[in-house]
């Protein structure tokens, strides 16, 4: 990397590799070779800006400063390989973490989704443009599977969240249901995550029409990932809302099943 990278941001091939291991569906395979590394750069990227406001020491918003004006130089590899893609889903990535810094409730679940358009979507979106795909119909039904999967993953991990200090459940549904902040365990935390867990489905269902308005590999690719989203909320719901001293995982058959469902 070039001598001017903050030493913070992680080497390239650590953070690919990171990005690989948690979000790179095993459906992606079946894609060509020059479009699954498109898609390794944008998970790359995204981790890379991910890390940058979680986990880097010292000043992250100045971090992510230096992120976003290397769009327009490409001094670190992962940001270089990016630049070609368009602006607006890249810079969505970066401010979503700013206001990570800022930000640490969401009082109502329209905002929780509203976080969801700058943290998770943009990579649908991005996505779709490396398949040559993303008119605006089609990102529509990207943000809402996006959303739904990042809810998923939000939903799995409350008990983990909460010991580091978050909470992504709004404020507003803990009330409704009478769970505390304490998040204990009981009939109205396991009725708030089934009401949760159901939106999750909803988000995820109302952007199936994508899968099917794509053929072959691509279409492949995008049923796994909505595959993968329904597998996880069911996942939650066979532990029965168990997800404070754990974190319920779909298996890799449940994926599959689901992949081939939706596909």
């Amino acid at each position: 990397m070039a001598a001017t990278v903050p030493r913070s941001l992680g080497r390239p091939e650590e953070v690919l590799a990171k990005a690989a291991h948690e979000n790179f569906p095993v459906a992606l395979f079946v894609l060509p070779r020059g479009t699954r590394q498109r898609l390794r750069d944008i998970y790359g990227y995204a981790r890379l800006v991910d890390d940058a406001g979680d986990l880097a020491e010292g000043d992250r918003e100045a971090l992510l400063d230096w992120i976003e004006a290397d769009l327009d130089r490409g001094e670190h590899p992962l940001i270089a390989r990016v630049r070609d893609l368009p602006r607006g889903p890249l810079l969505r990535l970066i401010e979503a973490n700013r206001q990570d810094q800022r930000v640490a409730r969401y009082e109502r679940f329209e905002e929780l989704v509203a976080y969801c358009d700058l943290s998770a979507n943009p990579v649908g979106e991005l996505v779709l443009h490396v398949f040559g795909a993303a008119t605006p119909e089609r990102v529509r039904w990207s943000d809402s599977i996006c959303t739904g999967l990042q809810l998923a993953a939000h939903w799995q991990d409350v008990g983990e969240d909460h010991r580091a200090g978050r909470i992504y459940l709004p404020p507003e549904d803990l009330r409704e249901f009478g769970v505390s902040q304490k998040l204990e365990p009981g009939e109205p935390f396991r009725r708030l995550l089934a009401f949760e867990v159901e939106r999750g489905r909803e988000l995820i269902r109302a952007g199936l029409p994508l899968v099917r308005s794509l053929a072959g590999r691509q279409r492949l690719a995008v049923a796994a990932f909505a595959g993968g989203g329904l597998a996880a909320l069911d996942a939650v719901e066979a532990s029965g809302y168990d997800v404070l001293a754990q974190s319920p995982r779909a298996g890799k058959l449940a994926r599959l099943r689901w992949t081939l469902r939706v596909r």
